[in-house]
């Protein structure tokens, strides 16, 4: 084979490489002989068929490893398994292929980069440029190009050359296209090319077009062509980089003149239905509004080679808008007159793979091919079995009698040998088939074969081979495992594997019919234990196939390989089959994994996990394995106690069970039994129902408590013979009159049964019921939108008595408006009950049992222990216990779940996919670079690969799973920072204004804050034992003390900033305590004036709760500030409304106490008077973008990072920008309450590279709008809990549309404080903003106006319910109008006082005055 291409590219391997890896024999092992290379690599060959992976692991540490070879299913099939292992690796595999590429595509998205060359003087070039890319970025590139081409001649790189540009620095940027979303490998891709083409002069471009520009068919070729002409309307565009080909840059390929795509590929050995390009075009061309007809065709041999040839294929493809087309030449047909089992077109996807994998070693003993010769019965599974076994039973024999030959001492050395290196390599894949063929040659050439064991060995020439055995099967025979044969398969314990195909989609997996269960094969397997699982899914991970394919068959017994290949009809799209893949495995319902017990014997761990989620059922079998695995490992002699104790231990569970069974029935006999079924979001609604039960059982009824969800509406239909249900149901209402989630499953049984009844319908003739609904009558306030009050209670009621159930009471209805909320409506309905159920008379004595709240949870923590440490090692769930996820938010954590498939995995069996957010304690919002470059890797490593700047001053982390945690805490702390009083009802993150000018007052700002946080910082030593594996405190002899929270903590949070004049940055009015940082004439730090009483938490339509800015109280010195605000946080300590969450701040117990009054109580804590408050002046709350020079003459630049999520997106690379500004910083990072960055302290010999670095990554691009630059988005969906709609996912979009209308009235670059929030909790404060919305539902804001530019005076609100064609009517002629009329320095927030839209609030108690708007503004 050794060719032009084949001689480049061994020249180049030879020039660029520290190790070279060959096979024996191989084309490349001439020129490696024959040429001298003044780099001199070392040479590794390996035997032919050996496991050529393997050695490439083992030397890995060199600055280049090359493999040369030729392509091929065994080489490739073996390479497969070690691709994790090299990937990120400095290799390149040099793949010499003739004509298919089947086999080398593979690899294709399991390596960073996949090159194909097709001609010789590419080969070289592209050998030259793979060579410079594993070199530079240390990752695996594989090189594919034809060996068998026509060039007489090629241009070679001189050797001098080549070494010298092997050794150039790589390069740090390259001109990226404006809004070219491509990703870091490609952008080191694009570096590598530029550099090789200054020193080849010739370009290599990962698309070559060759044609019109504005053609109307475009020709994708992917391989070798012969298409080097020209046709009319025709453009071909040749493919040279494979992966990674973002698809923007596929989609700037084709122009938008195209009506019609051709993907031509060879890849006629291709296994899947879907050929690899085809799926890249059809996936890019999605964002184009008119799609042009995508079409697949395979070919091979010449291809299409004529012009003649292109119109022809053009002419069929134009007479079908079908997925595939063929081309004469591309694949065979045989036409047999053979009636076969027609096998749907997408389960030969898998079949192919198969084939492709064991080539002729594979055999498929229910193959439909069979069926001609042996009738139906070769595809039923129990003749398959019996096949299989009869064939390893053969084999067996055949290897006997090879064993008993070589026993016998006449026979020749020569047989002796050959027989006794059979035997050897009986096993091995690729070997035995050829050592086979030669046993029976020499046999059968010598006098040998009469000998009667020769001549039986000649008989079972066949059986000598080791075979891949296969079944094939269809989901079917999951719904009975005995008739299936799928138990006698797994049972038997012969070497046979299974291949199930389960062809439902996800979003058809309830279609099915409901009395046939389908049963988890997968689990069932596992638990037999000695047989070999996997789950796979063909395109979700086509590299996890071939692994699990390739282990089941390495596997010494059976093995069950169930394989999921989603379609409803042959016809099925791939972009739908994709789509159903990907929903089946990101919500659990489908997971990817591996059982191998065979690890088990050696050490290893059994399970691997190749997807994120996994089904309940899973779980639980993994914990169950995991726990006997570790104590039999242990105390090997305690396995059989485990086994033979089971028995007993059921007997007694069953006894005890028993007993408990025969007292309820004795003591419910006299009882009528009530089913009390809630559905609640909150909270709310489930402490009412729990409450109702106790009351019931306290009046003696048999009283059974659960969701809605939790009982199916089936069960409430019953024959006229059976006894009545008594149930009473409670409901609250979720955003638009929508059920809670916990009840939404039985709303829809409940509407669909009640659509589909007819006035007769009496099924639930057998259910009484009683029904108490939850809402606000105020919440939805427009009288359009009256219907959605308590709709879950009243659609409820209404269906219930529709279908024939009889109603015990009338429906109660709770109101938050009332005076005492939903209990006033509650005190009415609740005797009802009790008399309709005949109870009323009953006396009760019993004590009520005292709810579980937040205070009894703090009191019995242990000091915020609880059983965090115990719940962290359950790995049976996801998540903690409910009181630990109370605790753990004093130690910087909360737990959330994706709210975005929350319903999916719920419907899936699943529970909710939950993770935790991680939110760091950094005083003053200051970090080095080391601590930056930290927090970067921590994102990576245990998140969601992004973080946020909070409006804390802080980094936090989503979608951090439990198993994580631990891991991730201490990596923060290997960083000097941690998240101890992060959150929790304690003092959090302590925040100071970021002032690029005032260094030095910065830098006391600064430590002030810090002694602060340090000062008031929880003593308790759980954090360290629980996270940091520090010492527990010994027994009950030594106990912690907390000097200043005690064992109850605070009633609620406790937030303190620190502001400096006369920037408002931070706030501080909406704290709990600030300082206002006050200067002498010299401009040195004199001291702080004190506030008190701000906070910013409502809830809607409850007016007990409001916002509140801060009071000032007096003045105090840097030293007497500590004191200060310890003295002010124990009088709330001790003041503090415990009984009520809700109207727990310090805001509430200021307004309670009076202002006086808290004053003078601090000031008795603190022995003296504070000082008169001094005089300073505030004019804005946005930061101060750009490059300012400090006092220092150090530099600092502030950037705009959105709603503060540092992330990589298309065109804006800001995490990798930070990332490398890091590494050559020498100063620290700010982080802003406004959630953006300054990188401060850079030295003036370091500008020109810090620069450069923003410039290459748009970090220094601050031409936005100014109301963009002035907005603020907490996080909202999906992962906060309390989100009730969008918000920083939203916010950017909305403000496109009202930045329009500020440009249209020439107010581009005016700052206008916009904010919003997911809920009303407030965490981007936007109750000080200029404009504001917080959320309501999905879709749905409360709208206000009002507030003051510099944080100085509250909104309201202006409108309580409004969308966004709403919010855009709203802000067009108001926006107009402020333009047109605002006075020189007004703001936007003064402006809409002054126009008469709405009214200034002057204090927190006084917010709800003037809600809605004034005068002709008001809302009707």
């Amino acid at each position: 084979m050794s060719s032009l291409s084949v001689n480049a590219v061994a020249r180049i391997a030879l020039l660029a490489s520290d190790v070279l890896v060959d096979t024996h024999s191989s084309p490349f092992s001439t020129k490696y002989a024959s040429y001298t290379s003044p780099n001199q690599p070392k040479i590794v060959t390996v035997p032919s068929g050996a496991d050529v992976g393997s050695t490439l692991v083992q030397h890995t540490s060199s600055n280049l490893t090359s493999f040369t070879g030729v392509s091929g299913p065994h080489l490739l099939a073996r390479l497969v398994l070690h691709l994790s292992d090299i990937s990120d690796k400095p290799i390149v595999l040099h793949l010499a292929i003739s004509d298919d590429l089947s086999d080398a595509l593979l690899l294709r998205s399991a390596v960073p980069y996949f090159v194909l060359s097709t001609s010789a003087q590419e080969a070289h070039d592209n050998a030259l440029l793979a060579s410079k890319l594993a070199r530079n970025e240390k990752k695996a590139v594989v090189h594919a190009f034809y060996s068998d081409n026509s060039d007489d001649h090629i241009l070679e790189i001189t050797e001098d050359k080549a070494l010298e540009f092997f050794t150039l620095p790589s390069e740090d940027s390259h001109p990226a296209e404006d809004g070219d979303p491509i990703t870091p490998l490609f952008k080191a891709y694009e570096i590598v090319s530029l550099q090789t083409l200054s020193v080849l002069r010739r370009p290599l471009r990962p698309l070559h077009s060759v044609g019109p520009a504005h053609p109307a068919t475009v020709i994708f070729v992917l391989g070798r062509s012969n298409l080097a002409f020209d046709v009319e309307g025709v453009t071909f565009i040749h493919v040279s980089l494979v992966n990674p080909l973002p698809l923007p840059r596929i989609l700037h390929a084709i122009p938008a003149s195209a009506t019609r795509v051709l993907v031509l590929e060879r890849v006629q050995r291709w296994n899947a239905k879907w050929t690899p390009l085809y799926l890249d075009v059809l996936s890019a061309l999605q964002e184009r509004d008119q799609k042009p007809v995508v079409q697949s065709c395979i070919i091979s041999g010449d291809g299409p080679s004529s012009s003649e040839d292109i119109a022809k294929l053009l002419e069929d493809a134009s007479v079908t808008d079908a997925p595939h087309i063929s081309f004469a030449d591309a694949k065979p047909q045989i036409n047999g007159t053979v009636i076969e089992p027609h096998v749907p077109k997408h389960e030969q996807s898998y079949t192919k793979m198969l084939s492709h994998v064991f080539g002729e070693r594979l055999d498929i003993a229910n193959d439909p091919s069979l069926v001609p010769v042996l009738g139906d019965i070769a595809t039923t599974p129990e003749y398959s079995l019996g096949r299989a076994r009869g064939q390893i039973e053969e084999r067996k024999e055949a290897l006997r009698t090879v064993r008993d030959l070589l026993q016998d001492k006449t026979i020749s050395p020569d047989l002796h040998a050959i027989l006794s290196q059979f035997l050897q390599e009986k096993d091995d894949p690729s070997r035995s088939a050829s050592l086979s063929q030669l046993v029976v040659e020499h046999l059968q050439s010598t006098s040998i074969v009469s000998h009667p064991l020769a001549e039986r060995i000649v008989q079972l020439a066949a059986s000598l081979p080791v075979r891949s055995r296969w079944i094939i099967g269809s989901d079917a025979w999951s719904y009975d495992l005995g008739a299936s044969g799928l138990h006698h398969a797994i049972a038997s314990g012969i070497n046979v594997n299974i291949l199930i195909l389960d062809t439902t989609p996800y979003s058809n997996r309830k279609s099915v019919d409901p009395s046939r269960r389908k049963h988890d094969v997968g689990l069932y397997a596992m638990n037999h234990g000695d047989v070999y699982v996997a789950s796979v899914a063909l395109y979700a991970s086509y590299a996890q196939v071939l692994q699990s394919l390739m282990e089941a068959d390495k596997f010494d017994g059976p093995s069950v390989v169930l394989a999921h290949l989603p379609y409803s009809s042959e016809d099925m799209p791939a972009l739908e089959m994709l789509k159903e893949t990907k929903l089946a495995v990101d919500t659990g319902y489908w997971p990817l994994y591996r059982w191998d017990p065979s690890k088990d014997a050696r050490g290893l761990e059994p399970f691997s996990l190749d997807s994120d989620a996994v089904k309940n059922e899973l779980k639980a079998f993994l914990d169950r394995q995991n726990h006997l695995s570790q104590l039999t490992r242990t105390k090997p002699e305690l396995a059989s106690e485990i086994v033979s104790s089971l028995g007993e231990t059921v007997k007694e569970a069953r006894r005890v069970r028993a007993e408990k069974a025969y007292e309820d029935l004795l003591s419910g006999l006299d009882r009528p039994p009530l089913l009390v079924l809630y559905a609640s979001d909150g909270g709310n609604a489930e402490k009412v129902a729990k409450r109702l039960a106790n009351r019931g059982k306290a009046r003696g009824l048999s009283t059974t408590l659960g969701t809605m969800d939790s009982t199916p509406l089936e069960s409430f239909k019953k024959a006229e013979e059976e006894e009545e249900t008594l149930v009473v149901f409670v409901t609250s209402t979720a955003g638009q009159g929508e059920p809670p989630q916990n009840g939404r499953q039985f709303f829809k049984a409940l509407n669909a049964a009640a659509l589909a009844a007819s006035p007769e319908d009496r099924s639930l003739a057998k259910l009484k019921y009683a029904v108490f609904g939850m809402g606000d009558s105020h919440y939805w306030p427009r009288p359009e939108d009256a219907q959605y009050y308590n709709k879950p209670g009243k659609d409820l009621d209404a269906r219930l008595s529709k279908l024939g159930a009889e109603r015990m009471v009338d429906l109660g209805l709770g109101d938050d408006q009332d005076a005492d909320g939903y209990q006033t409506g509650y005190k009415l309905f609740e005797p009802q009950l009790w008399k309709a159920l005949g109870v009323d008379s009953v006396e009760v004595t019993e004590a009520e049992p005292e709810p579980i709240t937040n205070e009894h949870i703090k009191a019995a923590s242990s000091y915020l222990r609880g059983t965090i440490a115990e719940g962290l090692q359950d790995t049976t769930t996801g998540a903690l216990a409910p009181s630990d996820g109370q605790l753990t938010k004093f130690h910087g954590i909360y737990q959330q779940d994706d709210r975005d498939i929350r319903d999916e995995r719920e419907a899936a069996g699943a529970e909710p996919a939950y993770s935790f957010m991680i939110r760091v304690r950094m005083p003053g919002g200051v970090c080095t670079p080391s601590q930056w470059l930290d927090m970067d890797r921590i994102a990576d490593e245990h998140g969601s690969g992004t973080f946020k700047i909070t409006t804390r001053q802080t980094f936090q982390f989503h979608g951090v799973i439990k198993r994580h945690l631990k891991p991730a805490i201490q990596d923060i702390n290997r960083a000097l920072l941690d998240t101890l009083a992060a959150c929790g009802d304690v003092n959090r993150n302590v925040v100071c204004s970021s002032i690029p000018t005032l260094s030095k007052l910065h830098a006391q700002v600064f430590e002030f804050s810090k002694t602060v946080s340090e000062h008031l910082l929880p003593r308790t030593t759980a954090y360290h034992e629980i996270w940091l594996d520090k010492k527990m405190v010994a027994g009950e002899a030594l106990r912690d003390f907390e000097p200043l929270y005690g064992e109850f903590y605070l009633p609620r949070k406790f937030k303190i900033a620190v502001a400096v004049p006369p920037t408002n940055d931070v706030d501080v009015f909406a704290n709990d305590l600030g300082f206002i940082a006050i200067t002498d004439d010299k401009g040195e730090l004199a001291g702080f004036n004190v506030t008190v009483g701000g906070g910013m938490g409502v809830t809607h339509g409850n007016k007990k709760t409001y916002p509140r800015l801060g009071d000032i109280i007096g003045f105090c010195t840097p030293e007497e500030g500590p004191l200060v605000a310890e003295k002010v946080m124990l009088v709330q300590r001790d003041n503090g409304n415990r009984l009520d969450r809700k109207n727990a701040r310090l805001k509430y117990t200021i307004d309670r106490m009076g202002l006086d009054v808290y004053k003078s109580e601090v000031e008795k804590l603190l022995g003296y008077s504070l000082a008169p408050a001094r005089s300073y002046t505030f004019d804005r709350n946005v930061d101060d973008y750009g490059w300012h020079t400090g006092e220092d003459g150090r530099h600092h630049v502030t950037l705009f990072i959105e709603n503060g999520r540092v992330q990589d997106e298309p065109s804006k690379d800001f995490k990798t920008g930070l990332r490398e500004i890091a590494l050559i910083h020498r100063g620290t990072f700010r982080l802003t309450t406004n959630q953006h960055l300054l990188i401060s302290d850079v030295l003036t010999e370091d500008l020109p590279k810090i620069k450069q670095l923003l410039r290459k990554y748009g970090l220094d691009n601050l031409n936005h709008s100014g109301l963009r630059l002035s907005s603020s988005a907490c996080v909202a969906f999906p992962t906060c809990g309390l989100a009730m709609a969008e918000s920083e996912r939203y916010l950017p979009i909305l403000i496109d549309k009202v930045e329009k209308i500020c440009e249209e009235s020439g107010l581009r670059s005016d700052a206008i404080v916009m904010r919003m929030t997911g809920c009303p909790n407030g965490c981007a404060r936007p109750y000080v903003a200029e404009i504001a919305f917080v959320g309501k539902a999905i879709g749905t804001y409360s709208m206000l106006l009002g507030g003051g530019y510099y944080g100085q005076r509250l909104n309201k609100i202006y409108r309580e319910t409004v969308t966004e064609p709403e919010i855009l009517a709203i802000l067009r002629p108001m926006i107009k109008r402020y333009a047109l009329e605002r006075q020189e320095g007004e703001r936007f927030g003064d402006w809409t006082i002054r126009a008469g839209y709405i009214s200034a609030t002057t204090s927190g108690k006084a917010w709800y005055d003037g809600m809605g708007g004034e005068g002709e503004w008001r809302e009707a």
